[in-house]
């Protein structure tokens, strides 16, 4: 039996989504999603300078599974590729992907415009700072054995979104459209003084650029230890408050009337998005276009319900972004491209088209 969203219900016990949901809930189509992404994946492992078949692919990775055995008659040099390599930087990859997606779905639900993504209130460009300071000043690269850089973005973007946020602040609540201006002004600023400092720092500013148009090279299990928190608990958060965001789409007064305490959500939401896009870009890089383009992809086929376009968009930018990767590495090799690059190839056109439908629409 599925719950009802009743004003009781809207304002105790937004974990609603745990409970059995209606048989509209596409478990077939996350299920089909789930199965695609491991395609992808299984395609990208096997592609590179060394190609390895599918199902030896798969025989590797089960192999390493607990309770699975199976009879080793690859060479050692071939896992090695694999787990060391290979693997990683897929999950890894699918992760990020993962999380711009359904952060781009929740920013664009909130701010009840499908433009919006996940860099629109400055985490990209406050953690882009955060790199920035590190790789170009005298800031040690790594600590007792740990990587500086992942953290220095992380909180710049974080610091990013609570100046906007903090901005944005009144005593009626939060004002969305100020936390948009806000954003793009502080933005503006961190690029500004990101692009002072690389003109100030040694010629030799590859690695920060191919840091700020992101990538997964050198991608680790580490990396997927750190992210994978994030990703877990901020979508768990977020598609708890699917029905509330369907309830927001309407009309703010009428959600609460029903019960919702707006500012709460909002609060909760902006800082679970962030937390997530921020968490995400502090291993990867600044890689744009992927939570435009997700959320839009799983609307334009299946709707605006949240409690679907939520965990779809997750495993659309998952496998968008994996496929992102693989044209990263083999569209010029030897040498391999920014993701960022790529994704800007296929976002650009997306997002022009877009505001001309929009502008279409407007007339």
């Amino acid at each position: 039996m599925s719950l009802p969203l009743t004003k009781d219900t809207a304002r105790r016990r937004p974990l609603a989504f745990l409970w059995p949901l209606p048989p509209v809930y596409p478990w077939g189509r996350l299920g089909i999603g789930a199965l695609v992404v491991l395609v992808i994946g299984i395609v990208a492992g096997g592609i590179g300078a060394v190609f390895i078949p599918p199902w030896t692919l798969v025989n590797i990775v089960a192999d390493r599974l607990p309770g699975v055995s199976v009879s080793n008659d690859w060479p050692d040099s071939l896992e090695t590729i694999v787990w060391r390599l290979r693997m990683p930087r897929i999950v890894l990859t699918a992760l990020v992907g993962a999380a711009l997606g359904i952060s781009g779905a929740t920013y664009q639900g909130l701010f009840r415009n499908p433009l919006a993504d996940p860099y629109l209130i400055g985490v990209a460009s406050g953690a882009g700072l955060g790199a920035t300071i590190v790789l170009l000043t005298a800031v040690p690269l790594f600590y007792v054995g740990f990587s500086v850089l992942p953290l220095a973005a992380f909180v710049g973007g974080m610091l990013a979104v609570s100046v906007a946020y903090g901005i944005a602040k009144r005593s009626g609540g939060v004002e969305l459209t100020t936390l948009i201006l806000a954003g793009v002004a502080i933005a503006s600023l961190a690029g500004a003084v990101t692009s002072l400092l690389i003109i100030r720092a040694n010629p030799d500013v590859r690695p920060l650029l191919g840091w700020l148009f992101g990538g997964f090279i050198g991608a680790s299990w580490n990396d997927v230890l750190t992210i994978l928190p994030y990703v877990i608990v901020g979508s768990l958060i977020m598609m708890a408050y699917s029905r509330i965001l369907n309830m927001l789409q309407a009309d703010e007064h009428e959600a609460k009337q029903m019960g919702v305490n707006v500012e709460r959500t909002k609060l909760l939401l902006i800082a679970t998005a962030s937390l997530t896009t921020a968490a995400a870009v502090s291993v990867s890089g600044l890689i744009g276009f992927v939570g435009l383009i997700a959320p839009h992809a799983v609307r334009l086929v299946w709707g605006h319900d949240h409690r679907s376009l939520l965990p779809i968009s997750m495993l659309v930018g998952a496998g968008f972004l994996v496929l992102a990767d693989i044209v990263a590495r083999t569209a010029a090799s030897p040498t391999e491209l920014p993701v960022g690059v790529v994704t800007a190839f296929c976002g650009a056109p997306f997002f022009l088209y877009l505001l001309r439908k929009r502008g279409r629409a407007g007339t």
